[in-house]
């Protein structure tokens, strides 16, 4: 690429930091490591406060490296409660559809919290629990990140599968994990084309019989079988208010 396009003026005005400040910072983050992020660590908020920076070795022996190794916090408790007293009608999600013809989605911190914290519940009703493990194998829709966050929101840890994959890769990925919910939508769309997750998941769960449930958000809605007492509709179970799901430790 041979075309430079400079910086709007506006912009460079407006930037949270410039290079001599970027400079300052990367300098003091080498000389200084443990100040450096002992200070930058203070951007987010902690429900226990961390008194150690870092414990790291390198040595074969005893290999090993940790961060705010005694500290605690919640993800979703940083990356939605911390905003809403200032910015609940803020933007927090701009979802763009596969096709450009269809409507976009503008979600808000407000709307978000609400919609993590009304499914999160509906994860703890379907029995999931800290520490437990939650396959996502959904498209690129606002959803994924509303199943990420309530997943961290109780506890949870989320295992990402790859919209594309097959039944087969799935199927293996959800046994790796020891997997009990898979959370996955009727159909997919990428490019166009129609991607059929639920019909793949059910061919995945022919060989994962450790899953006891199932979640589904009919991100396009398609023509899909349920199974009675395995299957659960995301939208129809979840309750029509959000009851607060404070964050776990």
């Amino acid at each position: 690429m041979s075309e430079i396009y400079p910086v709007p003026a506006d912009w460079a005005d407006n930037a949270l930091i410039n290079e001599a400040r970027y400079q300052d910072m990367y300098r003091r983050s080498v000389e200084d490591s443990e100040g450096f992020w002992r200070d930058e660590a203070q951007r987010i908020d902690w429900i226990k406060p961390f008194s150690k920076v870092k414990n790291t070795s390198f040595n074969e022996a005893d290999f090993g490296i940790k961060w705010f190794e005694d500290g605690t916090l919640n993800l979703s408790a940083n990356c939605l409660d911390r905003h809403l007293a200032t910015r609940g009608n803020d933007i927090a999600i701009l979802w763009e559809p596969d096709d450009p013809a269809d409507p976009e989605r503008r979600i808000t911190y407000a709307e978000l919290h609400a919609d993590v914290c009304r499914f999160a519940n509906l994860l703890k009703a379907s029995g999931v629990k800290k520490g437990d493990r939650v396959t996502i194998y959904l498209p690129m829709v606002p959803e994924a990140a509303v199943a990420m966050l309530a997943c961290a929101r109780i506890g949870a840890i989320h295992s990402i599968v790859f919209a594309g994959f097959s039944p087969e890769a799935l199927a293996g990925r959800i046994v790796d994990c020891d997997s009990t919910i898979v959370l996955t939508a009727d159909e997919g769309l990428r490019g166009g084309k129609k991607v059929p997750l639920k019909a793949n998941v059910d061919e995945a769960l022919q060989q994962c019989l450790a899953v006891t449930n199932r979640d589904r958000v009919p991100a396009y809605r398609g023509a899909v079988p349920m199974v009675p007492g395995r299957d659960v509709d995301w939208a129809r179970a979840s309750p029509p208010s959000p009851r607060i799901a404070h964050p776990k430790k």
